[in-house]
């Protein structure tokens, strides 16, 4: 599978993933933001997904990477790795019974015993890649590797399907704040891309396109104009 940009960038448009608010919503990383990126929606349909995951098979591909299991943190992207690592599987040499896990993160982890057990309902083997849907601060991802390294799991990589393109209140991005800690952080799609391209789909009013403006000085890692 080959990972073409425009097509994807196509894809997460034509999804309604990238939107505008007339009233700003307080975020899960508590911010206020007139724009959204959420990925919910293809995540409910089948046929969506399955294009989905095969952007994401192709991305890897394109990154050069050969990953023995993907995982998605909980809950945001556990659909997308399970059918993702079941496509990527059933296409790797040795396929075969016990050759690929096939596993799941708790969205709440059990009170008592082993990480392994408290946090996964399988443990991944092997080179591991984390999946998310949007990073923004990257609280959820960043909790999500710590648990995996902590239960002694390879990870290798994290992949967010659109990056927010946002600087931590420590100033850092989550790119670099993933890659103190060793892996690779590579996102397929980001904001200041998207935003442009779906100003242009859906027409906000110019009101909401100056918050933007505004928010991106305030939280963006590069200001973003209209």
């Amino acid at each position: 599978m080959r990972f073409i940009q425009e097509a994807f960038d196509e894809f997460v448009i034509e999804q309604g993933v990238i939107g505008f608010f007339e009233e700003p919503i307080t975020l899960k990383s508590g911010r206020v933001s007139d724009w959204y990126a959420n990925w919910r929606t293809p995540a409910s349909d089948v046929y969506a997904m399955d294009e989905l995951s095969g952007f994401v098979v192709g991305f890897v591909q394109e990154q050069g990477l050969e990953p023995d299991c993907f995982y998605g943190v909980p809950e945001g992207a556990t659909k997308l790795a399970v059918i993702t690592q079941y496509k990527w599987a059933k296409t790797r040499a040795g396929y075969g019974p016990g050759s690929h896990p096939l596993v799941m993160g708790r969205g709440k982890p059990k009170e008592h015993g082993a990480p392994k057990d408290r946090y996964f309902l399988g443990v991944p083997q092997g080179e591991t890649i984390v999946l998310e849907d949007v990073t923004t601060t990257g609280g959820s991802l960043l909790a999500t590797i710590d648990n995996l390294l902590d239960a002694g799991v390879s990870v290798v990589a994290a992949i967010g399907l659109t990056n927010r393109n946002e600087l931590r209140d420590d100033g850092l991005t989550v790119k670099e704040v993933v890659e103190q800690k060793g892996l690779q952080y590579l996102a397929m799609s980001n904001a200041l891309t998207l935003l442009p391209k779906a100003a242009k789909a859906y027409n906000p009013p110019r009101e909401v396109l100056k918050n933007v403006e505004q928010y991106f000085k305030k939280h963006g890692s590069q200001k973003i104009k209209f």
